[in-house]
């Protein structure tokens, strides 16, 4: 069964595999011990801190190993915070940074502090002139991740790191995607990372924070990991961790493996709007990661097409609300304003079969055309606008679901999940005359999102928001 979701968790390594196997007889006492199997440990712990320092490009002792990506995040924000508190409070981060930063921020600020958020393009990308536009002599700390987990856009880490040095401020970078690829370049200040993100073991992270950098740690602290990370090391996993980033780094095996991916996902980027209609594949086609993909499909349910795909035997990822628990769209795709609904990220693991690709793109159009159907969705074209401009007719009994007033038709989407109240939007748009309006009320947060998205892709007006008695009326006005 293809594995196509290594932006959450790529397969173990088999070198971190014969790694820990190894360490876990030599690396289970106490490394701040001084018997014997305390020094062996500390020179497992030791060697791996040096493995990964290499990797990372810092000093080992510039380096702490965390229980968690997320930890390693927390920790480096506060400290970085705290440290910093006399100059200023002020937080500045992108709009598309992954959660751990934006939760951190969030304590940040209930504690009094203040935070400003960088917005991001179609593609999800800062724009380096808007961090030096909002740079202040109170700003304590900027976030900005090196590269996005769920569209795979890389950020301009190195012009930031120059604005944010020439401005006295602390650059910390969330390397967790990039790391895998090679090290982070730019004069950032503190780096985190995840081991499982590179084929480590799952609870190892990376806080590296340059010497220089003003840290102070919060919360209770020991005499382990420079006071930054408290608690027992878990060597074994710490090891597997090391080895195999340092696996990665050992030749060109990597390079190599990044341009062939690269190659595949390119593939996926071409082929999939060419075989599955109304798609928007979203992200940087340039500045990106080399092995992920991200595309959303209209009217589709994002929870039934990766049912689906999962029943085909293929396992991706979705940042459509209807497949998380928040029924909210991902704030990245909400950030970047492009389509949420029928959402897929394809992240392909290193050694991905070129075969499996191309079933993929095989089995893709039926699922999204099963999922359409089910959803009453017309055939051919549903309700758009062909490249002639024609239109297709919504089949009998199909009509939408609305009411014609002065100000337009009316329709009733409350209680519908997206992409519902689109479909009906879609269905509709053709009942009224060139310059007329559509009114859809809806209470489902993603319609906020995926209304306005629709008009940018069908070349439709998208007239605002007003408040309704339940949820929103979302205007949009015909003009083709």
């Amino acid at each position: 069964m293809p594995y196509f979701d290594a932006a959450s968790a790529a397969p173990l390594h088999p070198v971190a595999r014969e790694a820990l196997l190894a360490s876990l007889d030599e690396g289970w006492a106490d490394p701040a011990r001084l018997y014997r199997e305390g020094r062996r440990g500390r020179l497992l712990l030791d060697a791996a801190r040096e493995a990964a320092a290499e990797a990372v490009g810092c000093r080992p002792d510039e380096l702490v190993f965390t229980p968690s990506g997320t930890q390693a995040v927390h920790r480096g924000v506060s400290g970085a915070l705290a440290a910093r508190r006399r100059v200023g409070r002020r937080l500045l981060h992108s709009a598309v940074e992954h959660s751990s930063v934006l939760h951190a921020a969030e304590v940040h600020e209930a504690a009094g502090g203040s935070r400003a958020e960088l917005a991001v393009d179609r593609t999800g990308r800062v724009a380096a002139g808007d961090v030096a536009a909002a740079l202040g002599p109170d700003t304590a700390l900027v976030c900005l991740q090196s590269a996005n987990h769920e569209v795979g856009t890389e950020q301009p880490v190195e012009e930031v790191a120059a604005l944010c040095r020439e401005a006295g401020v602390p650059l910390l970078v969330d390397a967790a995607q990039s790391l895998p690829w090679g090290p982070v370049p730019g004069g950032w200040s503190l780096l985190t990372a995840s081991a499982h993100k590179w084929g480590g073991p799952p609870g190892v992270g990376l806080l590296a924070v340059r010497k220089g950098t003003r840290f102070a740690p919060q919360g209770p602290r020991d005499e382990r990991e420079s006071g930054r990370s408290p608690g027992f090391e878990n060597i074994p996993a710490v090891v597997a961790a090391a080895a195999s980033l340092r696996a990665l780094r050992a030749g060109p095996e990597t390079a190599d493996e990044a341009a062939r991916l690269r190659r595949l996902v390119d593939r996926i980027r071409t082929r999939v709007p060419e075989l599955v209609p109304d798609v928007e594949v979203v992200g940087d086609p340039v500045h990106r990661l080399p092995h992920l993909v991200t595309f959303s499909c209209l009217y589709v349910d994002g929870e039934a097409l990766l049912h689906e795909l999962d029943r085909a035997g293929f396992s991706v990822s979705s940042g459509s609300s209807c497949t998380s628990s928040t029924l909210t769209p991902s704030h990245v795709l909400r950030a970047m304003g492009v389509l949420s609904e029928g959402n897929v990220r394809v992240s392909l693991p290193y050694g991905t079969d070129e075969a499996d690709v191309e079933r993929f793109l095989e089995v893709l159009p039926q699922v999204v055309r099963a999922v359409r159907e089910r959803l009453g969705v017309p055939a051919a074209g549903r309700e758009t606008a062909t490249a002639g401009g024609a239109s297709e007719e919504a089949p009998a009994g199909e009509e939408p679901a609305g009411s014609a007033g002065p100000a337009g038709l009316v329709v009733d989407s409350l209680g519908k999940r997206c992409p519902l109240p689109v479909i009906e939007l879609a269905k509709a748009i053709h009942d009224v005359p060139v310059g007329g309006t559509v009114t859809v009320l809806s209470d489902d947060e993603a319609a906020r999102q995926d209304i306005p998205a629709w008009c940018t892709m069908r070349d439709q007006e998208y007239v605002g928001e007003r408040p309704a008695e339940r949820g929103a009326a979302y205007v949009v006005r015909r003009r083709a």
